[in-house]
């Protein structure tokens, strides 16, 4: 699995640009598997193991991470943009980005030229640009257009005791889970989709969950860690370390109870580390779901991961492979309820 995540962080595909990611996906889907590619651009794929569960069940994973896109080319050749998905600007400054394919900086006005009052104030996105190392507009469009995708500049890197930083932990981390799940030998029919979308209001999440229909989904997902020195017990939500995140509720959810005691209850038998967040926060493509149709069980399987929504997400290694075992064994039980 490793391997594999690290192959979808690096490729590029934010809201509504998914096409690369998806075709590496679908590169990657086990030869016995079928596969559609839906008008928003879900993949939506079948393992047909030829027994058909009591529930229908639906795994998800969104493909989408948060970028930016190209609005606007200023005389000098620097470029403006807008955000697409929850990006903090404090986190953009001086990042390394690539605007379909042409290295860029993002920049702000330098500290020496700012008045004491600025020096305090947050930076906020009409501060920031793109320096592409154009010297005027006629350059920069030789290089790039309105409507192109700025993406982090990041490398995948493992570091200190078994932890991992990249850009889009969130969601190519649920993807690489749903990808080890097709692989497995299955006695039931389950159905993957892999959304589009979902960093700007789980759009993709709405259209495969009503196509689907689905009993019960499980989401996998990637989840804010806010474990550092300045975070009191409380406030951590949850914890690098500690093992696969299941929540009760978040601002777009309140998941099915049955299935949240299901999944401790295996999580505990199998001696596999879980968590639920202690705050109720956030929101995922469970809110989309379970709204479909007639209504859809769902329950969220999340990795935590610290820094979330910028270059540089960090996520435990030992977490990761809690959260695939617990998928596993999770599954199966599901199957029979």
């Amino acid at each position: 699995m490793k391997k594999t995540l690290e192959e979808l962080c690096q490729i590029g595909g934010i809201s509504g640009r998914e096409g690369a990611i998806r075709e590496k996906i679908i590169s990657l889907l086990p030869k016995s598997c079928k596969y559609d590619v839906d008008a928003l651009g879900n993949l939506i794929v079948r393992k047909c193991a030829g027994k058909s569960p009591k529930n229908k069940i639906m795994l998800s994973a969104h493909m989408d991470e948060v970028g930016m896109i190209v609005t606007f080319i200023e005389k000098d050749g620097s470029l403006r943009f807008s955000r697409v998905g929850g990006i903090d600007p404090q986190v953009l400054v001086g990042r390394l980005v690539s605007v379909n394919g042409v290295a860029g900086v993002v920049g702000s006005k330098p500290i020496h030229l700012k008045s004491p009052k600025e020096r305090e104030k947050n930076v906020c996105f009409e501060d920031l640009f793109i320096d592409i190392g154009a010297a005027n507009r006629e350059q920069a469009q030789n290089a790039v257009k309105l409507g192109d995708c700025v993406i982090f500049d990041s490398e995948f890197l493992r570091f200190g005791e078994g932890k991992i930083k990249a850009k889009a932990l969130d969601d190519r981390f649920g993807c690489a889970v749903l990808l080890e799940l097709l692989k497995d030998d299955s006695e039931y029919d389950f159905t993957c989709a892999f959304l589009v979308q979902e960093e700007v209001g789980t759009r993709g999440a709405k259209a495969a969950a009503y196509a689907i229909n689905p009993d019960i989904a499980i989401v996998f997902e990637a989840t804010t860690a806010a474990d550092t020195p300045l975070s009191s017990a409380g406030k951590r939500v949850c914890e690098l370390g500690a093992g696969a995140v299941i929540p009760f509720m978040d601002k777009a959810t309140i998941y099915d109870k049955e299935l949240y005691d299901l999944a401790f209850s295996v999580a505990n038998q199998s001696n596999i580390l879980c968590q639920t967040k202690t705050s109720v926060a956030g929101g995922n493509d469970a809110g989309a779901i379970s709204q479909a149709r007639g209504g859809v069980r769902t329950i969220s399987i999340s990795l935590p991961c610290r820094y979330i929504h910028s270059a540089c997400c960090v996520a435990d290694e030992d977490d990761m492979f809690a959260i695939l075992s617990l998928a596993r064994k999770f599954l199966t039980k599901v199957f029979n309820i």
